[in-house]
């Protein structure tokens, strides 16, 4: 099916501003400086695992109070596209001289879409891929698809709660390469599943030279990503990734070398995977998992247990295992367990 895309969008080159710069001055001079609170709220990534760790005597609140904030998140797409264009105009007060790409990466484009394909196409063009031309696929992609525009949105949330280096949605928008690059292979993937493996692979080749981040087309990632810092991020074919997962600078998610097939690693909910942390074969990584840094891991990790070292071994050991009461990918811990580390020395 064709995608309903406003042709008004479509027949201009996205490099240029919609106004002219004499518009746009006039109409900033009289923008105030905003007041947008800092944050969106955020629902937890697993009800079952939030109400397993919560005494009965509030059950009930927690329960309610996730309700609220379902029904809360439900809406507010439409303002934390809002919230974008406030921080937006707060940053050009304090930078003038940016007015411009800001009013042509953020304050002139319609949505979030349009902002996201904007940006992306003029990221990954070079001069034999024009702009215009990865501009209509990314937006096409974009307005036939809400449930990836919902994974979009909970990206931005992702990274705005979990990294204390953002400071803020339109920041993560236009600055941060590792939410770049995911949202990329969203649509990557997405032509994949619809047979278009050339157009995906492209994509994938192109992302994987301007943000270093390599992640196949195939792979399945879930919503609530955070891709801290990227750099050296690689992801194999048949990998899957869940919700609510933090993974940091220079991991594999790679085969073995030996296995065809379904061969690579599938990554629980609210997993966080340290820096320099190789996960090879089709093994399985629980919900609520920790790898430590610089962590090779070759076997399945229980659910929130803790893995470390080269080769990886449980925090407490294999038979009793020490159990995490938090989920690591929200609270980014990367050291707490090194005091259950009985051979820690320095």
């Amino acid at each position: 099916m064709a995608a309903c895309i406003d042709t008004s969008q479509l027949s201009q080159d996205p490099n240029r501003p919609q106004n002219d710069d004499h518009s746009y001055n006039k109409y900033i001079k009289h923008c105030r400086r905003p007041s947008f609170s800092d944050r969106v709220s955020r629902l937890p990534f697993n009800r079952k695992s939030v109400h397993t760790t919560t005494t009965s005597c509030c059950a009930t609140t927690i329960v309610d109070e996730e309700k609220k904030q379902r029904n809360d998140f439900d809406d507010h797409g439409g303002d934390l596209w809002l919230k974008m264009r406030e921080e937006a105009k707060s940053d050009v007060e304090q930078e003038p001289v940016l007015c411009s790409y800001y009013f042509t990466s953020v304050l002139s484009q319609k949505s979030l879409e349009s902002a996201l394909a904007n940006h992306l196409s003029i990221k990954l063009s070079n001069l034999s891929l024009s702009s215009g031309t990865l501009f209509d696929l990314f937006m096409g992609v974009l307005t036939e698809e809400a449930e990836i525009v919902r994974a979009v949105k909970d990206d931005l949330i992702a990274v705005k709660e979990r990294d204390p280096a953002c400071v803020s949605y339109v920041h993560c928008l236009l600055n941060f390469k590792g939410f770049l690059a995911c949202q990329a292979h969203r649509v990557a993937h997405k032509l994949w599943s619809q047979g278009r493996k050339i157009m995906a692979l492209l994509i994938q080749n192109r992302v994987s030279e301007v943000f270093a981040v390599d992640i196949h087309p195939g792979a399945k990632i879930g919503r609530g990503i955070l891709l801290d810092h990227a750099t050296g991020l690689v992801i194999g074919e048949t990998a899957v990734i869940g919700n609510n997962v933090s993974i940091l600078h220079n991991v594999t998610l790679g085969g073995t070398g030996k296995a065809c097939g379904d061969r690579h690693p599938k990554i629980g909910d609210g997993v966080l995977i340290g820096a320099g942390t190789c996960i090879l074969g089709n093994i399985k990584i629980g919900d609520g998992a920790k790898i430590g840094a610089g962590s090779v891991v070759l076997k399945d990790v229980p659910p929130r247990t803790t893995a470390v070292g080269n080769p990886a071994r449980l925090i407490g050991g294999k038979e009793n295992p020490i159990r995490l009461d938090k989920i690591p990918s929200l609270t980014m811990d990367h050291t707490s367990h090194i005091h259950e580390w009985s051979d820690y020395v320095i």
